[in-house]
């Protein structure tokens, strides 16, 4: 059976708390959450790290190096707190064993070009993606046939946004020249200009809304709201992966999708003006 190591800011939280249970019955018990680490405990009224790995039946580790040497997979958690993925990163992807990095992956893209160059230096596959891009309600789009597309999700952008840009990203599959953002009463909006011309847009509203992406087509127009549990096929996704050691998603498509985070970010600070997204380099 192989053991798989959990890194976290703090471990009780959402992912960490479902991942356990559902990576075991994806992969028919060939695979088992074994270890944990925790930063800190959860500064949100949650659980200890210790009352965690008790509740979970996982063995705690008191360091990140001996989380890897018992692990035989590694999984870097931390969902809402991307600013800690470069720091909880360091010593996995050198490591050289197959690790995930759950999302956001990174605040922007020079963190994130930086722990890929990490891994690539320490001979670690790794890979990051939003569990949305694997809704079924995606699987038949044929980006070829995309002309714009519009996302919209809940608001939160430094958390949430994610969720929007990755499906608009796969969706336009074109690199980002610049963006701008619109912020409002409840709502806000970032819109993304394209390298070819094209223009899409992502959304988020206060007091939650469902994922709905909107998508201008060359033979008309296609609205999509995701219905589906879409978590059990990313999971799928990441069990190939720890059996193949074969990312499934590039990580140059990913170091795109954090060049227009970062550049979202910034365009915070300057609402209604075009901020330029930084070059991706190969």
């Amino acid at each position: 059976m192989l053991k798989i190591g959990f890194i976290d800011y703090y471990l009780d939280e959402w992912h960490a708390n479902n991942y356990p249970a559902w990576i075991k019955e994806q992969s028919g018990g060939e695979m088992e959450v074994a270890y944990a680490y925790g930063h800190i405990d959860s500064p949100i009224g949650g659980m200890t790290t210790n009352a965690w790995c008790e509740k979970y039946g996982i063995q705690r580790c008191a360091t990140i190096e001996e989380l890897i040497e018992k692990s035989d997979r590694l999984i870097v958690l931390s969902p809402d707190n991307c600013e800690m993925h470069e720091e909880l990163c360091r010593l996995p992807m050198s490591s050289g064993k197959l690790t995930y990095v759950d999302k956001t992956f990174a605040p922007d893209y020079p963190a994130a070009k930086r722990i890929f160059d990490a891994a690539q230096q320490g001979g670690t596959p790794c890979y990051s993606t939003s569990a949305l891009r694997f809704a079924e309600e995606y699987a038949d789009v044929d980006p070829a046939g995309v002309c714009a597309v519009n996302c919209w999700g809940p608001s939160g952008f430094e958390t949430y946004s994610i969720h929007q840009l990755e499906p608009l990203m796969v969706l336009m599959k074109a690199p980002a020249r610049r963006v701008m953002y619109l912020p409002g009463e409840g709502w806000y909006s970032l819109m993304v200009e394209f390298a070819d011309g094209r223009f899409g847009s992502i959304s988020g509203y206060d007091g939650g809304s469902p994922f709905l992406t909107n998508i201008a087509l060359k033979n008309g127009s296609r609205l999509i709201e995701v219905k589906s549990d879409f978590f059990q096929p990313f999971i799928a996704n990441l069990v190939d992966f720890f059996r193949t050691g074969e990312p499934k998603v590039p990580a140059q498509e990913t170091l795109m999708i954090m060049a227009v985070r970062g550049a979202g970010l910034l365009a915070q600070q300057h609402p209604g003006e075009w901020v330029e997204v930084e070059a991706v380099s190969d």
